[in-house]
């Protein structure tokens, strides 16, 4: 079964069962999937590779925003901005991790390398 079939699958099988595609593939996985990574989706990762992953891409994406909104005209520095960046950023990683492998074992998914829909 290709990776699309798999997404596909996974969409049918999980969606009825409450929910949103967007949990499932989150757009950030849905760019991946288009620049031909075959990234597992979120819900059959590991805890670790999910945590890190979440928390850089919020790190980074957080941090730059708020440094160009706020923290410059206040005159934060570099540092100071990346350690509160990394710091929330771990935060939501830990959130994020936590929130998908609660659901993957409530429903008893398997790993993706097993995964064959319903």
């Amino acid at each position: 079964m290709k990776h699309s079939e798999k997404v596909d699958a996974m969409q049918r099988h999980l969606v009825p069962l409450g929910f949103s595609p967007y949990t499932l593939a989150p757009p950030a996985w849905r760019m991946m999937w288009q620049a031909g990574l075959q990234t597992p989706p979120p819900i059959f990762m590991g805890f670790l590779p999910l945590a890190f992953g979440t928390g850089l891409f919020f790190a980074i994406g957080w941090g730059l925003l708020m440094w160009v909104l706020m923290w410059w005209r206040q005159g934060m520095t570099v540092a100071a901005t990346a350690g509160i960046a990394l710091l929330a950023g771990l935060f939501f990683g830990l959130a994020m991790a936590s929130y998908y492998r609660y659901y993957a074992k409530k429903h008893r998914l398997p790993d993706w390398s097993s995964y064959r829909g319903a």
